[in-house]
């Protein structure tokens, strides 16, 4: 295992194991951190758990990229850089702390209360998203115990993911760009908003230890603070309210405690008092606290079921009350970044193609979080989306750049998204759909009221409320009929005014807000004495006009404009010269040229307008509406009749008959120049046709080529999807050589410091390797590798080689042989097999060991033996030894040749001598083990049929302080005895001769 230096005092083993033994509920409560990485994650997962202590309290999960064909390699890499337990995920694992979990190759996974749980892929291998999908099955289950990691790799997978764990009051992280060896995944991140902390990966671990230290967790303990903090959290309010102007009194408390727990424990705050000073200092953190509190947790077609009921009953129902030319008018409130804004605008235009009408869309899309409008307004998302839109809406209504998707003009046109406080700013109004979902969820029940009044106010007669999959009506479901109780869609129903509470008492000041490329909207539930009578005014005395933007579209009328303008047949075009009535259209068009030069207030009198088969002479007047400058690119057209009647009172002058004439010919050339200049229009306008026709073959063309670039985008995925697979195999296998460089040079220097010759051959006995000491044994030099080993000459006194070689080849059976080279050495050649770990025979393996030294102590040893042997012979000794069963374990020669001593070994003495004898050694023998002392008898014993007489020794024998038999020894007396006796018997016939003599 590699040397590793923790950051971070490791905890103490039986603090872990006291910890483990503590309270089930607070053990449920740890942390399970989730680690996103592609390209590059191997070595990031390295530094992060060197610098992780061994018992952290929480668990980790690694989701990488990895190829499906292929067996990783993670578990064996990363386990030599910490000293957690580590694993491969398997189906139904229950998720422990101090433990990492790595994901499987070809297997997506998902967690449930804690248990993780492997699927099969249902995406293309090009196309999974594993991180992803992760992620958000962990925010989903563990809300804010969640911790999400995104560390290097390329594309943008682990935004979304990230995002969802943040949204659920989690801690999200993310690698810093500059230290990522690939840093495509992390800048992803950073461009969304999604993370709570950048840092470097040896960081990561202090933070992590500092964040579990400093969050709580648990229902009491929230219940606890939110009944004793009350006041200081008003407060923290106030200081919100004054830095945003937002009021997050509406918000539940549980709420807007776990969001604040979270700040605490990342600024390692313990105390809610403390944290409100730290408030009032840091504007910085109230700017973060008001980010955390707007949870903006959203993706395409949330909640598929929901959608797919709306598209299936309701937008066909919508669509059906419509007339060809007429608008839809939707508001999403709570927008976020515009995923369900979209959802919406994409279903709506795929009904509208399959109903054949000519509809209009416009979605009013609000929040209160600025940023979350700013990215909504850009449609950019990550390429991640592709797992919840799917690849015909991708293809449909989305363009593809690099590792982002665009939404199309054609859906972002319809969308309008403007920075709206719900409870705060008046709403919009005569909606036929209002979409707010998962956002009530987090308001109080009076806000919640509130809100619901609203709507009822916003929605048109019969229009519909569509909630999120956990929100209901609560109180006010008495002004909303339900439609689909499950997936949460409501009809708005009209009902008596006094059961639907005023909402002009609930916004204090009238806001007004701007929305982008739009005209201003006025709330204006009723109208007084003095609004009728202006708008009657107007309608009869003021001149009728349109508003025309910077393309000569209209976009408002005013007055009885028909007269003077009319539908062009055909497909239907809101520009104003095209609906230029005859007369009209060459003033019209040549005066708004005019305006666009001048910048000012341009006039034509005397324009006739033929209306109803008459001519009516207006005066024409353009006005730019520059002054205000929300509109600017804006102008203002006015239709004045010349009245009849002061036409009729002018003062007529005679004319003579020479000024007839000349008249006369004047109306003639006006005639045919009108006639000239409307053939020339024609003309115009034929060609204009023709180039329109070019124009849609162009467009039909790009969109081909649109099509070939978007194929050729999926293959790009494809590829790069590949590549981050190999080069994270790359990745293990670079790590797994390095590994077996070391063990090379380890082997090297082990058998070089050994000592012994080794020579590797394959089976035609060509030298594969060999080690230094073989050179003394046979002449090998390094560039003899790749030649037989028969050609080399040997040192060694030794023929058989070669055949030895060839009959462990063929019978793979070990042999081995002492050998002596020329100079004198000993050596102990053992060949063997050599096999693969595929147990796969590719050649020998011949050793040599020196054991001269061996060889002269085993001649030493060998001579010492015959000179003991002689000794025992020559005073007629035998020493044997006996087991505590009195069995033989040992015995010296046979110096009798009555007796075959060497036959009692395993044997007892009633097996060779007489019963008598027998009983009496035994007696002898059982008191030395009993009594743990020598013993030493003479004693006679039979053999054969010669009778001896023994001076027999017994002593106990110990190992390791216990005994374990006994010891003999047997010196042949009987000669020695006779001896004595004659001796004796010599000195009684001495003795006997003096006493006769005297």
């Amino acid at each position: 295992m590699a040397n590793r230096k923790p950051s971070i005092k490791k905890t103490d083993k039986s603090e872990a194991q006291v910890k483990k033994s503590s309270d089930k509920n607070t053990e449920s409560n740890f942390l399970i951190v989730g680690m996103g990485a592609s390209a590059g994650g191997l070595e990031t997962f390295n530094q992060f758990f060197e610098a992780m202590p061994e018992n952290p309290g929480m668990a980790f999960v690694l989701v990488q990229h990895l190829d499906p064909t292929h067996k990783s390699l993670m578990v064996d890499l990363i386990k030599r850089h910490t000293q957690m337990e580590i694993s491969e995920v398997v189906d139904h694992t229950e998720v422990q702390p101090n433990h990492i979990y790595v994901i499987p190759p070809n297997k997506d996974m998902a967690i449930f209360k804690g248990v993780l749980h492997l699927m099969e892929p249902t995406m293309a291998r090009g196309f999974r998203k594993p991180i992803d999908n992760f992620l958000r099955s962990l925010a989903a289950d563990q809300m804010d115990r969640a911790v999400g990691i995104i560390l290097s790799g390329t594309g943008t997978e682990g935004t979304l993911g990230l995002k969802q764990v943040k949204g659920q009051g989690g801690l999200s992280i993310v690698q810093k760009p500059d230290t990522a060896k690939y840093d495509g995944m992390p800048r992803s991140v950073i461009a969304a908003d999604a993370h709570d902390f950048i840092l470097p990966i040896k960081e990561m671990p202090e933070m992590l230890i500092k964040y579990a230290k400093n969050r709580k967790f648990g229902l009491e303990k929230t219940t606890t603070k939110i009944d004793t903090t009350k006041n200081l959290l008003e407060k923290i309010f106030i200081v919100l309210r004054n830095e945003t102007g937002c009021n997050f009194g509406d918000y539940k408390s549980s709420t807007v405690i776990r969001r604040i727990d979270k700040r605490m424990a990342l600024n390692q705050i313990d105390k809610l008092e403390n944290y409100l000073k730290y408030l009032q200092k840091d504007r910085e953190e109230v700017l973060k606290l008001f980010k955390e509190l707007l949870i903006g947790v959203t993706n395409f077609f949330r909640d598929t079921e929901a959608y797919e009921a709306l598209q299936k009953a309701i937008i066909p129902e919508i669509l059906d009350k419509k007339k060809d030319g007429e608008t839809i008018r939707i508001w999403v409130a709570g927008c976020s970044t515009g995923e369900e804004a979209y959802s919406l605008a994409i279903l709506f235009d795929e009904e509208i193609g399959k109903c054949g009408k000519n509809l209009k869309v416009q979605i009013f899309a609000s929040d209160l979080d600025g940023d979350s409008i700013n990215l909504a307004r850009q449609g950019i998302y990550p390429e991640t989306i592709a797992t919840d839109v799917g690849a015909k809406r991708l293809f449909r209504y989305f363009i593809k750049n690099q590792a982002t998707f665009r939404i199309k003009k054609e859906i972002r046109d319809q969308i309008i998204f403007a920075e709206h406080n719900l409870v705060k700013d008046p709403p919009f109004s005569k909606q036929d759909l209002v979409s707010c979902r998962n956002l009530l969820i987090y308001l109080n029940q009076e806000a919640q009221k509130r809100v619901f009044t609203i709507f009822h106010y916003a929605l048109k007669p019969d229009g519909i409320l569509f909630l999120g999959s956990s929100e209901s009506l609560g109180e006010l479901a008495n002004i909303f009929e339900v439609i689909d109780r499950k997936n949460k869609i409501f009809r708005h129903k009209n009902v008596v005014t006094a059961k639907v509470p005023d909402i002009s008492q609930l916004f204090r000041e009238q806001g007004q807000i701007v929305l982008e490329n739009s005209l201003p909207i006025k709330f204006q539930p009723r109208e007084n004495l003095a609004e009728v009578t202006e708008r009657l005014l107007l309608a009869k005395y003021a001149p009728a006009c349109a508003i025309i933007n910077n393309e000569g579209d209209a976009v408002y009328f005013l007055g009885n404009t028909g007269k003077y303008l009319q539908p062009s047949p055909g497909e239907a075009k809101l520009n104003i010269v095209d609906m230029a009535r005859e007369g009209l259209k060459t003033d019209l068009r040549a005066l708004i040229v005019k305006v666009r030069k001048s910048k000012k207030t341009e006039i034509s009198k005397g324009v006739n307008v033929k209306t109803n088969g008459n001519y009516q002479t207006i005066i024409l007047q353009i006005t730019p509406l520059e002054p205000l400058n929300t509109f600017e690119g804006f102008y203002m057209i006015t239709f004045e009749d010349i009245d009849n009647v002061k036409i009729s009172h002018l003062e007529v002058t005679p004319v003579k008959p020479q000024e007839i004439s000349e008249i006369h010919a004047l109306e003639q050339e006006l005639t045919a120049t009108k006639e000239y200049l409307r053939s020339t229009i024609e003309e115009l306008e034929v060609s204009n046709e023709e180039l329109k026709s070019s124009n849609e073959e162009l467009q039909s063309s790009n969109e081909e080529l649109q099509s070939t670039n978007e194929e050729l985008e999926t293959s790009k995925e494809e590829l790069q999807s590949v590549n981050e697979e190999i080069i994270t195999i790359n990745t293990e296998l670079t790590s797994k050589i390095d590994e077996l460089a070391l063990a090379y040079d380890d082997m090297n220097n082990l058998l070089a410091s050994t000592d012994i010759g080794t020579v590797f051959l394959d089976t035609d006995l060509n030298i594969k390797r060999f080690t230094p000491p073989m050179t003394k044994i046979i002449n090998l030099i390094q560039t003899d590798i790749g030649r037989p080993i028969t050609h080399l000459s040997s040192n060694l006194g030794y023929d058989g080689l070669e055949n030895d070689i060839k009959q462990v080849l063929k019978k793979l059976v070990p042999i081995t042989s002492s050998v002596q080279s020329s100079d004198g050495t000993w050596y102990k050649m053992e060949i063997l097999p050599y096999r693969t770990s595929e147990n796969m025979i590719e050649g020998v393996v011949i050793t040599f060991v020196d054991i001269t030294h061996e060889k002269q102590l085993a001649d030493d040893l060998k001579n010492a033996k015959k000179s003991y042997e002689d000794l025992l012979e020559m005073s007629k000794t035998i020493v044997y030894t006996q087991d505590k069963d009195l069995k033989y374990t040992s015995i010296g020669d046979n110096i009798q040749p009555n007796f075959q001593f060497a036959k009692m070994v395993g044997k007892k003495d009633s097996d060779f001598y007489s019963k008598k004898d027998a009983s009496r050694l035994e007696k002898i023998k059982m008191e030395v083990l009993k009594k743990g002392k020598a013993i030493r008898e003479r004693i006679d014993l039979t053999i054969g049929k010669t009778t001896f007489l023994y001076d027999l020794l017994v002593r106990p024998v110990y190992l390791n302080d216990a005994m374990e038999g006994i010891a003999c020894t047997l010196i042949d007396i009987t000669e020695l005895h006779e001896a004595k006796k004659e001796l004796v018997e010599i000195k009684k016939e001495r003795n006997e001769g003096e006493k006769s003599t005297e």
